[in-house]
Formats: C-alpha cells, sequence, structure tokens
C-alpha cells in the first residue's frame, strides 16, 4: 500500500513503525487515565508501558526470526529492521508475560488489576499495530480473486505479492481488534471481578486470531498440522487457559 511514508535526506520514515508508535502511545495514554481512575500509581503504569514495549518487541521479533530464519541466515544484520515488518504478536506475548509479572509484583500493583487496566489498550494498540502490517504488506492473505473487498499490491518494496487480488488479513484483524477494545471498554462497567477484562480480551482474541489465520497467504509461520498454524495451535491454548482463568477469578472473586 504505503509502506514508506517519507524520507528525509539518508532518512527513511516507514509509515509501519509510525502506526505501530501511535498504537502504543494511545494504549498506554489510555491505561494512564483508567489507572488514575483506579487509585493506581500512574507513573508506575507509565514505566510499565515501556518495559511492555520492548518485551513486545523483541519476542516478537524473536519468534518471527525463529519461524522464519531463512531471509536473515546471509543478512543477520536485517533482524533489527522491525520498522519493515516482520513482528509475531504472540512471540511479544510470551515475553511480556514474565516480565509484566516481575514488574507488577515489584511494585505491589496487583496483577489481575493492573492487567485489566491493560486489557483495552492492548486491543486499540495492536489494532493500529495491524493497520500498519497492512500499509507494509506484511502478514497478508491468500488469494482472493472472487470478492468484491480483495486488496492488490502494487508497490514493489512491499512485502506482500504484487499485482493479485489478496484477502486483507491485516484489516480483517485490525477491525476485530477494534471490536474488542469497544467490547473491554463497555463490559468494564459491569466488571466484577479483577482479571475479567483481561480474560475477556484472551477470549476473544483467541477466536479472532483463529478465524483470521484460515485466510493468511503468507509462508513461513509454522504449522502444527497441515491445515492448523502454530498460531492457531496457541490460540486453542489462550483459549482455553482464558476460560479456566475466567471460572478460577470468578470463583474467588480476587481482588489482588
Amino acid at each position: 500500500m504505503h509502506p514508506i511514508l517519507f524520507k528525509l535526506g539518508p532518512l527513511t520514515i516507514h509509515t509501519y513503525g509510525v502506526l505501530v508508535a501511535i498504537g502504543f502511545l494511545v494504549g498506554l495514554g489510555l491505561a494512564i487515565r483508567q489507572a488514575k481512575k483506579e487509585g493506581l500509581p500512574s507513573q508506575k503504569i507509565m514505566d510499565l508501558g515501556f518495559y511492555i514495549l520492548l518485551a513486545s518487541l523483541i519476542g516478537s521479533r524473536v519468534f518471527y526470526v525463529f519461524v522464519n530464519p531463512a531471509p536473515y541466515i546471509s543478512n543477520p544484520l536485517n533482524i533489527f529492521k522491525i520498522w519493515e515488518g516482520g513482528l509475531v504478536f504472540y512471540g511479544g506475548v510470551l515475553l511480556v508475560m514474565p516480565v509484566f509479572v516481575w514488574y507488577v509484583k515489584k511494585h505491589g500493583l496487583g496483577i489481575w488489576r493492573t492487567a485489566d487496566v491493560f486489557a483495552p489498550s492492548i486491543a486499540i494498540g495492536h489494532a493500529f499495530g495491524r493497520i500498519g502490517c497492512f500499509v507494509a504488506g506484511c502478514c497478508y492473505g491468500k488469494i482472493a480473486e472472487s470478492i468484491p473487498w480483495a486488496v492488490v499490491f502494487t508497490k514493489p518494496e512491499c512485502l506482500a505479492p504484487t499485482n493479485v487480488p489478496l484477502h486483507p488479513t491485516q484489516l480483517y484483524e485490525a477491525v476485530g481488534e477494534a471490536i474488542n477494545f469497544l467490547i473491554l471498554i463497555t463490559l468494564r462497567k459491569y466488571k466484577s471481578f479483577n482479571g475479567q477484562l483481561f480474560v475477556a480480551y484472551m477470549l476473544f482474541y483467541a477466536i479472532l486470531r483463529f478465524i483470521v489465520e484460515f485466510f493468511r497467504g503468507d509462508p513461513g509461520r509454522g504449522y502444527i498440522m497441515d491445515n492448523l498454524s502454530l498460531s492457531q495451535g496457541i490460540s486453542i491454548l489462550m483459549f482455553l487457559g482464558a476460560v479456566i482463568g475466567f471460572l478460577i477469578l470468578r470463583r474467588g472473586k480476587t481482588v489482588s
């Protein structure tokens, strides 16, 4: 679509990186605002947000390179070019979780209460990130010649195949995450126990990602079986974890 926003001499500003930054700032701003309402220290939430950003970028990139190593064997320095795309959300989650728990326990913020503060922010931040994927051409869909909303990438610097109609899987997920965000901020008004918003986010996103994966066409994502991608396997585990977590937290009515 439009992978390069503009150039200033030797400096190239990639649209993907700008949208990821916007998503992060919007999500962090919303988390800080909600933290103030709940009496949590806003400075600690801001600091935690930057730890989450760093961990998510590292985890997402490492996971992507792990399942798609070929392009980086001859050019290992390209691993650091995250502004060009190539991040796997679930890889970020795997590293963010221990970093989040460590920071929250260290500062006594309450794991589930803090997780609820961040849940809607994760959804809206991810929506911006997927729009970034769309303009960069990564995470593209399968060939779709029979649907009127198929997209065609024409610029050679895009990561997607050019001049063929594709499922706009990036936008499928962006719209789904925007809906997820709206559900979570609505559910927040009726919250009855800490952790409720976070497990709801996990539940909704697991379903969304599992469905979207059927339309993905980019290679190198890894497969558990012929028709089940690695991300779909993780989605199943996330869904089950969310259901179990919901039942346990609701029964305990946790306040931490």
